[in-house]
């Protein structure tokens, strides 16, 4: 089951900002944080993002769903 209750979610999606803090439980500006090199909250292992449209940004599911399994194995 995925945590988009009610909803069919394919692997392959796109998927925009409000359902990787919804999958993660992570908040927008730490999202933001984890893929700035600058930030002390830095994470390479965190899915790089992937341009839309000119003012469009959203991620694989697939990679983020891997990246919480390699949490969820690493605990």
């Amino acid at each position: 089951m995925n945590a988009f209750t009610g909803q069919t979610f394919q692997m392959n999606q796109i998927i925009s900002l409000h359902q990787v803090i919804a999958l993660t439980g992570v908040c927008r500006s730490t999202i933001y944080e984890m893929m700035d090199e600058d930030s002390p909250y830095y994470d390479p292992t965190f899915p790089k993002k992937v341009k839309i449209t000119q003012k469009r940004i959203g991620w694989s599911a697939y990679e983020i769903h891997q990246w919480i399994e390699s949490k969820l194995v690493s605990r």
